[in-house]
């Protein structure tokens, strides 16, 4: 038995007792039944009384937890539903007490979760706020009113990192635009005038906007100072060419040339405003000396001709060059075919180059060849007649494969500009060919003089019968070199190498005399290409004198 039912079984024992009770002393005390009855009735009511109000109370009781289970399941399925959580499930067999205390303290977690999620979605807001405001970029698509999912709290934050990475990349690349737009106004002596200009030099780095647009507009500004600066470049270096030509031409003193040093080198406005100023002073000074400046223009001009391989009719065209009325127009007219010439060696500058190549390959072959008909070549100790010999080989091939490629590019050059390629008036190839045949023809003159020279030789021993020794072969130093004696028709033979000495003829016994003293042996060292011919006339002289 329960011990509440205990207690109520000892309630109606006491009630029980206090009526007996009551009716001891009414019994005692002699109260009629009429008294007694009614009395009776008193208590009875004042019980009921007192046990309905208890019941009253504790059945108001009851439907104050109904009433709280009802408001604690709707709230919490709202807030399953907000919180995007699965419905929470309620204990089956336990009393009604039990059951609103769960779930008041299941509102109670789900209810700081929510607080806990908006608080999250509060603070992520005003960073992507932030962020937004700096970035220029639209607002993260999420609700302030509404309870975020676990997972809608992740993205969010991920995006919000993926934002801050943004800034500090945007952050680093304003920075370093900003610091080529500083270097290239400094060095422009540029003044900000757009508002993109005074935004990036005059704000703070922080409060600037990093939006895609203004890191465009900034790199497009930078290619604006950049070819402003480019532009300078190139001008201020035009002046500069143009006045160091008008230095020399005009001979302008070195220590004024120096004073002027500084601006020969930057290239600021500064530095342009005073080359202009110095080209124009130059221009009147060079009016005022007409005659030596075309002097000097037509020196430059004659070297721009033979760089271009310009042939006389080519350079008489340039009628100008040859007027001597020194006037203003006269040097304007040089001056336009100077940098007509500049430009028309630039155009074709390496062509040029390949015919100075190979007009430098052909001379140096001419040399070596020059070298190779030289005696004195033998006599040399030092390892040049080798090393002559295969450089000559090596030009020798080296040429028709320089001609090949040239006649390629030059027939390129035809095709693409519709005219012939000159050297010297002439076409190059025709030109090559011509220096070939020269050279032909010069091989073939040197070798007949060569003939003819030998033919005399022998006339002349014949004549006078001298005998030729061949001459002696190199020996090592401090080898003594012998004395040989040429025999004729094994019969006779030459006296000692001494100088006027005599020799017997084989016809009738005459003493003849050679009327040139003989060199000593030790001066006797000629070309091997000599000493074979000498040997050639030592066989012609012995037949002759045999047949004698």
């Amino acid at each position: 038995m329960r011990k509440s039912e205990v207690l109520a079984a000892e309630a109606v024992t006491c009630l029980n007792k206090a009526l007996n009770h009551l009716k001891d002393i009414w019994e005692e005390i002699g109260i009629p039944e009429d008294q007694r009855l009614q009395r009776t009735n008193v208590v009875k009511n004042h019980v009921k009384g007192l046990l309905d109000m208890m019941i009253q109370e504790e059945e108001s009781m009851r439907k104050r937890l109904i009433t709280s289970i009802q408001a604690c399941r709707a709230e919490m399925e709202t807030l399953c539903f907000e919180l995007q959580l699965p419905i929470f499930e309620e204990e089956k067999g336990i009393s009604m007490l039990q059951q609103e205390k769960n779930m008041r303290t299941q509102v109670e977690v789900l209810t700081k979760e929510k607080a806990n999620r908006m608080q999250q979605l509060k603070i992520l807001l005003e960073q992507d706020q932030d962020l937004c405001d700096i970035l220029c970029s639209m607002p993260y698509g999420i609700a302030a009113d509404s309870v975020p999912s676990v997972e809608q709290l992740e993205s969010f934050q991920q995006h919000i990192q993926n934002q801050n990475e943004e800034k500090a990349r945007r952050h680093a690349e304003f920075k370093a635009l900003k610091k080529q737009i500083i270097l290239y106004m400094e060095e422009l002596d540029h003044i900000p005038e757009t508002s993109i200009e005074k935004d990036v030099l005059c704000e703070d780095e922080d409060s600037f906007c990093l939006s895609r647009e203004n890191i465009t507009s900034l790199k497009l500004l930078i290619c604006q100072l950049e070819e402003r600066k480019a532009e300078n470049e190139a001008t201020c270096e035009n002046h500069r060419e143009k006045i160091q030509q008008l230095w020399d031409r005009l001979q302008v003193p070195q220590e004024e040339r120096e004073a002027f040093n500084e601006h020969m080198v930057s290239s600021k406005k500064r530095n342009l405003e005073a080359l202009r100023s110095e080209v124009q002073r130059l221009e009147e000074l060079k009016l005022l000396n007409i005659h030596n400046v075309t002097d000097a223009i037509r020196s430059e001009i004659a070297v721009l001709w033979e760089k271009c391989f310009f042939s006389t009719e080519q350079r008489q065209a340039f009628t100008p060059y040859f007027s001597e009325d020194f006037t203003e127009e006269l040097l304007s007219q040089h001056d336009a075919e100077i940098q007509r010439m500049k430009q028309h060696y630039e155009d074709h500058k390496e062509l040029f180059d390949g015919v100075h190549q190979w007009e430098e390959n052909w001379r140096h072959f001419q040399e070596l060849e020059k070298k190779a008909t030289d005696p004195t070549r033998f006599t040399n100790r030092g390892g040049n007649l080798l090393k002559e010999e295969k450089q000559r080989s090596e030009l020798q091939k080296h040429l028709p494969k320089l001609e090949k490629k040239l006649k390629s590019e030059i027939e390129a050059w035809e095709g693409e500009h519709g005219r012939e390629f000159l050297v010297n008036g002439q076409k190059f190839l025709q030109y090559v060919e011509e220096q070939w045949e020269l050279y032909q023809i010069e091989k073939e003159r040197e070798k007949q003089e060569r003939h003819l020279k030998k033919s005399k030789q022998t006339e002349e021993d014949m004549l006078y019968g001298t005998i030729i020794r061949t001459p002696t072969k190199r020996r090592f130093l401090g080898t003594p070199t012998p004395n040989k004696s040429r025999k004729f028709n094994a019969t006779s033979s030459s006296s000692s190498a001494t100088p006027n000495s005599t020799m017997r003829c084989a016809f009738g016994g005459t003493v003849c005399r050679s009327p040139v003293p003989r060199l000593p042996l030790s001066a006797n060292k000629r070309d091997l290409s000599k000493a074979s011919n000498t040997k050639n006339q030592h066989g012609v002289l012995n037949s002759t004198i045999t047949n004698f």
